[in-house]
């Protein structure tokens, strides 16, 4: 007996896939991917016991599922939350889209009152010096969490001012800068480090924390190699290595419009 597929059937299946695949590019490059398409596969498999009504292999489908959902949500409580942060943030709402199509006439010319420039001379000054530096402007999504864990400052951005937190001898220096609102927030903040296996082995804890905000925000971070004195750049989970400061100038100017 055949089964007839009707306009809704096809409505459903399509929102179920983009549902699917906007899921997994939020997961994609971390180390919670391989599991998600694991568990892809599982509830496959499930669907296709169902529909042979294969009532043994059913009943333990059902108890896994059951169990397993309650054990996910313990053990990968911080993904999750952060999954539904960046579901909540204005990238997927509406409010983004129509701002994009009322957006102010004065923000399409390429201009934003972040002082890019500053930012971008001091990197190049850091990047010369080989001074490192960890350096997060935060866009829409909330940066509380990782600004209590260091020291608040509340700043203008000043050139002078972010060379000298990250000067060595300084006691701000060993920790991340975050910006948020065009001032310089905090310092000496801790920030998530990325699991994800794929990172090259020779990118040190400062990479490895660049990517972690990066993964679990959307906010731009900069680093500063004390190492080889180069810039790089982590953004919406994936590395910009070894930028230069016009690429770096680029960048910012982009997605600090978005």
């Amino acid at each position: 007996m055949g089964y007839a597929i009707g306009l809704k059937d096809i409505i459903d299946i399509f929102l179920v896939a983009v549902l699917f695949y906007q899921i997994y590019r939020l997961v994609r490059g971390t180390g919670v991917s391989n599991i998600f398409i694991g568990l892809i596969l599982f509830v496959l498999v499930w669907f296709v016991v169902k529909f042979f009504d294969m009532t043994l292999l059913s009943m333990i489908f059902d108890a896994v599922i059951n169990v397993g959902a309650i054990a996910l949500i313990i053990i990968f409580q911080s993904e999750i939350r952060n999954f539904f942060a960046k579901l909540g943030s204005s990238n997927w709402t509406m409010m983004l889209w129509l701002k994009r199509i009322f957006r102010n006439k004065k923000k399409d010319d390429g201009k934003t009152d972040f002082p890019i420039m500053k930012m971008v001379l001091a990197c190049r000054n850091m990047a010369k010096t080989k001074t490192g530096a960890l350096i997060v402007i935060g866009r829409r999504m909330s940066l509380h969490d990782y600004i209590n864990t260091g020291d608040l400052v509340n700043a203008d951005i000043n050139t002078r001012l972010i060379e000298n937190i990250f000067f060595k001898n300084s006691p701000l220096h060993d920790g991340a800068m975050i910006v948020t609102d065009n001032r310089i927030t905090a310092a000496g903040c801790i920030l998530p480090v990325s699991r994800n296996p794929e990172i090259p082995r020779h990118l040190g804890l400062r990479h490895r924390s660049a990517l972690g905000i990066a993964e679990a925000t959307d906010a731009i971070t900069i680093i500063v190699s004390e190492e080889t004195g180069t810039i790089s750049l982590a953004i919406d989970g994936a590395y910009m290595l070894n930028v230069t400061p016009e690429e770096l100038e680029r960048v910012l100017a982009e997605k600090l419009q978005e």
